[in-house]
């Protein structure tokens, strides 16, 4: 019996992936990618926790707790999970289509917005 071909990661997490690819050199907080990718706390933080156990994102504190706020959590991807990540998106996405132009939202894939 022939068993199709199953992508490594969800699509909840290739939505994760395809925020921080657009980022990558920078620091994100869970709350903006949670915003940006549609997804609510309860799918993203479960996903970045096992992205950053197989070492593709690592997680840092704020250095400064800002006034009236408590700190947080800051992702990016490592150098290994930004290649992992393009090479997921390239295999999932259908050829001529960006890593940003199919996102989760509520569970359903929706597409993204277009910047110019």
């Amino acid at each position: 019996m022939v068993v199709g071909h199953r992508s490594r990661f969800s699509a909840q997490t290739l939505a994760v992936l395809a925020e921080l690819c657009a980022t990558s050199s920078q620091w994100r907080h869970g709350y903006g990618i949670a915003r940006d990718t549609g997804l609510k706390s309860g799918t993203l933080y479960p996903v970045l926790i096992r992205l950053a156990d197989r070492g593709l994102v690592e997680a840092c504190w704020e250095e400064e707790q800002p006034a009236g706020r408590p700190r947080r959590h800051l992702y990016r991807l490592t150098p290994e999970g930004l290649a992992a990540a393009t090479a997921a998106l390239a295999q999932a996405r259908p050829a001529g289509r960006g890593p940003k132009d199919a996102r989760v939202r509520g569970g359903r894939r929706v597409a993204a917005r277009v910047t110019p």
